[in-house]
């Protein structure tokens, strides 16, 4: 059994988000000082957390992001960040850099709705999925050649405290979602990666894990929520099993979706921009 833990998070906000501009891939604009400050603050809320590997768009906002995360980790400061062009958002063409009611009235005009709408030069939304799904692919990947380097899990549990693999966010899942995460030492992960990227992108990668891999959702979450594009600095967590080192059947629990409680003191809006 190969099992590994995966958080997502969104980048912090950018003067672009809090307008209302579409960024895109080609508006490789900085984090604001408020995004600066959603980045620290999910940190802080990450701060325990032992991860193996770290993965980022290698767009400037979300590399800012990961960058602020690690320097508030308590295990895993001098982890490299690795950038990753699969990661990076939804390409909007000739919509980036002009505002989100732009790309509206252009699916108005083309009697389409977002976010299915593709401006010229954009990617299509099975364009994105395919970027997630190959990556996805690649993390399964990742955790099951660590699994047969070291079989019996020796080098991950020698010296590692208990304290190192507990989640900040069990306090916000249901009884036995929290259980599964803190049963003890038998649930040693072989790896636990965390992920930087954007909105878009995230809202699609995590409906292709919902539709195409079944995963399994919190029983609290409507369908509303796991529609909605992540708040900037929103976390997300998955556990992925699987049997046998087999690639094409992951098991896949979300423990919290679009995770935003760190928030509340930063003194931004946390509700999600809706820009898809």
């Amino acid at each position: 059994m190969v099992r590994f833990g995966l958080t997502v998070v969104r980048h912090g906000e950018t003067r672009y988000n809090k307008d209302k501009i579409l960024q895109g891939q080609g508006v490789d604009e900085p984090l604001s000082a408020t995004g600066f400050r959603q980045a620290d603050a999910a940190g802080v809320f990450l701060s325990n957390v032992k991860f193996t590997h770290v993965f980022s768009s290698d767009l400037l906002r979300a590399k800012q992001t990961a960058t602020a995360i690690l320097g508030k980790n308590k295990f895993c400061r001098d982890l490299e960040i690795k950038y990753d062009a699969r990661l990076r958002e939804r390409k909007y063409g000739v919509a980036e850099g002009r505002p989100l009611a732009d790309l509206k009235a252009m699916a108005k005009d083309a009697g389409e709705q977002c976010p299915s709408f593709t401006p010229s030069g954009g990617e299509t939304l099975d364009e994105v999925r395919e970027r997630a799904r190959d990556f996805f692919e690649f993390l399964c990947q990742l955790a099951v050649g660590l699994e047969q380097k070291d079989p019996g899990g020796s080098s991950r549990s020698s010296g590692t405290p208990k304290e190192q693999f507990v989640f900040p966010w069990t306090d916000h899942c249901s009884e036995g979602e929290a259980s599964s995460e803190g049963s003890g030492s038998s649930k040693i992960l072989d790896a636990n990666i965390l992920v930087v990227s954007h909105g878009a992108y995230m809202r699609n990668w995590f409906g292709y894990l919902v539709s195409d891999l079944n995963c399994t959702l919190p029983a609290n979450l409507t369908k509303s929520q796991l529609s909605s594009v992540s708040p900037n600095t929103g976390v997300s967590h998955f556990v992925v099993k699987l049997e046998n080192g087999n690639l094409s059947k992951p098991e896949i629990m979300c423990v919290c979706l679009n995770q935003d409680s760190h928030l509340v003191d930063v003194g931004a809006e946390c509700v999600a921009s809706k820009v898809f």
